[in-house]
């Protein structure tokens, strides 16, 4: 009987291996997240809008930016599919490179805030004592402050003073017109959503490595020798991937819906310059009028895009973790 039970034991362990031979952990939450209609299909829908907004210079369509007041707020036709506003503009190219401007605002700001966050939350949960301590109360200073009342706290005040001082120095660098070309607004935003973008994701991944930290196996490694480098590049950044993965899609999400907020509020991207949130400022007074198409497109753009990465996300969270399905 217990020569039997071994066989099948071990002909049970080689049947396993020979399913997961090859498969890397990446290909494995892959293929599980491909299992998940409605997850996949957001990521598709995500990378089809933000390639129309980095293939917007060279789409078929008219500029964003062109004014011909005899035909504003006409209705949808071939030539304007989603009509015009109230300067006459295309609203379909504007709304698509309005793309191009949530493109941005979910991966630039996004990338430094992650960086800095990781950085922070690693160095701080990794080495704890005066380190963790001060790291953490820096942290907090931030955090201290509603997000959103910081963001439109630092939009009212940092971004005039850094478009001022770049009007100070155009002379200087033989750049006059560069506080006009809009983009000292993008370049003042994506700063600002990097600064309130780090704090609480340095304290996600703070606790995350503190449990890390306790584990039997960076006990083993620390016993064997080794090096301090070796500890944070192969025992506990790999196993952050996870959790970096899910909140990378909320803090992109949470970006793009930041800007469309500064911007609704006039203190984001300026027209003519086109962001959805700007467009939704423009066009939200006439909701109860015939005029109520304009406001489809932007508000549209913004909501479906939302709701794709809060789909994605929870796809993720299941396809790096399938413990917690």
């Amino acid at each position: 009987m217990t020569t039997s039970s071994g066989i099948a034991l071990a002909g049970l362990r080689e049947k396993v291996q020979e399913q997961t031979r090859g498969k890397s952990p990446a290909s494995e939450a892959w293929r599980r997240l491909k299992k998940k209609p409605l997850a996949f299909a957001s990521l598709v829908y995500i990378l089809v809008i933000f390639s129309m907004g980095i293939l917007a210079p060279i789409l078929p369509i008219k500029s964003f930016s062109v004014q011909n007041l005899d035909i504003a707020r006409q209705y949808p036709t071939l030539e304007h599919p989603l009509g015009t506003d109230d300067f006459g503009r295309d609203m379909l190219s504007r709304t698509v490179w309005g793309a191009q401007t949530a493109f941005l605002v979910a991966t630039l700001p996004v990338s430094v805030a992650v960086t800095l966050g990781v950085l922070v939350g690693v160095v701080a949960g990794y080495y704890r004592g005066w380190v963790d301590v001060s790291l953490m109360r820096v942290t907090e200073y931030f955090l201290a402050f509603p997000g959103m009342l910081l963001m439109i706290f630092l939009a009212a005040t940092l971004k005039p003073q850094i478009v001022e001082g770049v009007k100070r120095i155009e002379p200087l660098i033989g750049a006059s017109g560069l506080s006009r070309t809009g983009i000292v607004d993008y370049m003042a935003v994506l700063l600002i959503l990097a600064l309130i973008g780090w704090p609480g994701l340095a304290r996600l991944v703070r606790g995350q490595v503190l449990s890390i930290r306790q584990r039997d196996y960076i006990e083993a490694a620390r016993a064997m020798g080794a090096s301090e480098r070796r500890m944070l590049f192969v025992h506990v950044l790999p196993n952050l991937l996870g959790l970096l993965i899910v909140i990378v899609s909320a803090t992109m999400a949470g970006s793009i819906g930041a800007e469309a907020t500064l911007s609704f509020l006039g203190i984001g991207i300026v027209p003519p310059y086109p962001s959805w949130g700007s467009m939704i400022n423009a066009t939200y007074p006439y909701l109860r009028t015939p005029y109520w198409f304009l406001l489809v497109s932007p508000c549209f753009a913004v909501a479906s895009l939302l709701f794709a990465f809060t789909y994605l996300g929870d796809g993720l969270s299941d396809a790096v973790n399938p413990q917690t399905q």
